[in-house]
């Protein structure tokens, strides 16, 4: 296979493997995992068969890749999570880490009868958990706002820190004694704590300026600062060897935090390019495994994984977490049930497995030892199947069993509390679906709270509705205030959080203008309700007396018979079957199935 055909197939079973994990709703790392051992099985080809031996330049792809995914999973990161979460994700990543790489180190040393030197090393790199397989699961299992930011924080800050103990474990590793290491493992971690801290404000500091008085033009600022993040990791790992993992982590956590420029756009290409990484790595790295060596150590790896699951994880949570206030019984149970780990964990692995190969050849340290630790990559991949496997199984239903997550998420998020909007959400809040209204007007406000509703008084473009509420239960946006423009920046803001299939906005009142007087169509959401009523209509009618009509469809009353008895002006706003549960009425609705119940205003 030529290197062209072998690139383009991995890139096409990569993207072919997202798209089946979202359709048939599993994690994509089993998907792209299973491609990954499939092409090397049946095709033979490797990545290393096409880089001439030269493993040094695997480990700098991968090391690139790696710091690309932590720069964009430090952009997601806002302190203001921290008001609730801080302690808790302290504790995590400092104690829990300690505790979890002494736990992790004595199992593998026990189980799989290693080396100490191998043993340290993967217990260094299993206290990551991981953002690529931590966020896909938090939307999943939607518990509240405190313990996602717990989950997110503890991911993204912990992965530098696993990263940064290896090389620490690996140098006293090649030296031989932890005596003979000690000095030279102390300056190493105070350079690799001044050099990324202090390398990634300065570059935050200037990338700011940058961008402040536009000296980037915005079609380069997504690209401009993917080539800082590569000079930044290079020029930190020159430094001192492995900072650059900590530079980009805390370069994305600073530009993510100031308030003098928006990096929506840049954060919104980065997941982009994440996905794109994600997708080309885990194939690339589990073709370079043996089956042979999967199937020697998958025993030992299984235990290892119950150790994992049951031993360590449990007692680093509680063991961190003691006499903490600031997490309760709950929460400790639910985090010590979720150490999902991902792309970081396998690549670091990779990553040392080659740098012992090399202290080997190099008569540093024995074959035997490299051996053990060539056989920790397969070990790494089946703990990361597992793992994903396990927790994607059970974490939601353990969360509402404790109580941390909405049981059904069909509900609306309705921007405005306007009559009609108040109407339609107490008949929703009636037959039990979770609503809430977000108004700045205060009678509007009041008005929803003495009709039983939970409103409140927030602007829903303001940083308060985004990165403060919470949403349990809430799959939909409904931007319905009387003010188009608003209507439209609401779905746009929110697209992130629910999806651009699931914001919509009300029609508005230009859209029969001339295209050079009325607002783009990329810039709205999905225009929502029967025949596309404006506010002015929808408001007409509910203040007409108009009332909320529930109506089963069958096959004897269809919709036909509907408008034959309620008029052709009846909108219909919302539709509910067993099978898509509650959802807007789209502005095309022509036709809709028996069994298919609506909810429809309709003039008295």
């Amino acid at each position: 296979m030529t290197p062209i055909a072998y690139l383009a197939l991995v890139l096409a079973l990569g993207i072919l493997a997202q798209w089946l994990a979202w359709r048939i709703r599993i994690p994509s790392i089993l998907i792209l995992l299973a491609f990954g051992f499939g092409l090397s099985i049946t095709t033979g080809a490797q990545i290393d068969d096409y880089l001439g031996g030269e493993t040094d330049t695997l480990l700098a792809i991968v090391g690139l890749f790696v710091a690309i995914i932590l720069f964009e999973g430090g952009l997601t990161l806002k302190f203001s999570e921290l008001r609730q979460a801080g302690a808790p994700v302290l504790r995590l990543c400092s104690l829990g880490v300690a505790i979890a790489f002494a736990l992790t180190s004595i199992s593998a040393a026990w189980i799989f009868q290693w080396n100490w030197r191998v043993a340290a090393l993967l217990g260094a790199i299993l206290v990551v958990t991981g953002p690529t397989v931590v966020g896909p699961l938090l939307r999943v299992i939607k518990p509240t706002r405190k313990i996602s930011s717990i989950v997110k924080w503890e991911g993204i800050v912990v992965d530098p820190i696993g990263a940064i103990l290896a090389v620490l474990v690996f140098q006293v590793a090649v030296a031989g004694e932890l005596q003979a290491a000690g000095g030279a493992v102390a300056l190493a971690l105070l350079k690799t704590l001044l050099v990324g801290i202090v390398l990634a404000v300065l570059l935050a500091k200037v990338l700011e300026f940058l961008l402040k008085r536009h000296y980037i033009p915005e079609f380069l600022e997504s690209v401009f600062l993917l080539a800082v993040v590569a000079v930044a990791f290079a020029v930190s790992n020159a430094i001192q060897e492995e900072s650059g993992l900590l530079t980009v982590t805390v370069l994305g956590i600073a530009l993510a935090n100031q308030k003098s420029v928006s990096v929506r756009n840049i954060l919104e290409f980065k997941e982009n390019l994440r996905v794109l990484i994600i997708s080309l790595l885990f194939i690339l790295l589990s073709g370079r495994i043996d089956p042979a060596d999967l199937s020697a150590i998958a025993l030992p790896s299984l235990a290892f994984l119950g150790a994992l699951v049951l031993i360590v994880r449990p007692a680093s949570i509680y063991l961190s977490c003691l006499g903490s206030r600031n997490i309760d019984n709950r929460e400790r149970a639910f985090l010590a049930a979720l150490a999902p780990r991902g792309i970081v964990a396998a690549a670091v692995t990779s990553v040392f497995a080659i740098e012992f190969d090399h202290a080997a050849h190099e008569g540093i340290i024995d074959t035997a030892i490299a051996h053990q630790a060539q056989q920790m990559v397969p070990a790494v991949f089946l703990i990361i199947m597992g793992t994903v496997l396990l927790y994607g199984l059970i974490a939601r239903p353990f969360a509402l069993s404790l109580g941390i997550a909405s049981r059904s998420a069909n509900g609306i998020l309705f921007a405005g509390a306007d009559t009609w909007t108040r109407k339609i959400a107490s008949a929703l809040h009636e037959d039990g679906y979770s609503v809430m209204l977000l108004d700045t007007r205060y009678g509007k406000i009041a008005a929803a709270r003495m009709d039983g509703l939970h409103a409140i008084r927030a602007n829903i473009l303001s940083e308060h509705a985004e990165e403060t509420l919470e949403f349990p239960g809430i799959r939909h946006l409904i931007a319905g205030t009387p003010n188009d423009e608003v209507n439209s920046l609401a779905t746009r803001e929110f697209s992130h959080i629910f999806g651009k299939a699931n914001v919509w906005q009300i029609a508005p009142a230009d859209k029969d203008h001339h295209p050079s007087t009325a607002v783009a169509a990329h810039q709205r959401g999905r225009i929502c309700f029967s025949e596309e009523p404006t506010f002015q209509k929808l408001q007409n009618i509910a203040s007409r007396d108009g009332i909320i009509k529930k109506t089963l469809l069958t096959e004897v009353f269809t919709l036909e018979h509907f408008h034959d008895t309620h008029g052709d002006d009846a909108v219909i706003l919302f539709l509910h079957d067993e099978e898509t549960g509650l959802r807007p009425a789209t502005a095309d609705l022509r036709e809709i199935p028996p069994g298919t119940t609506l909810y429809a205003l309709v003039s008295p």
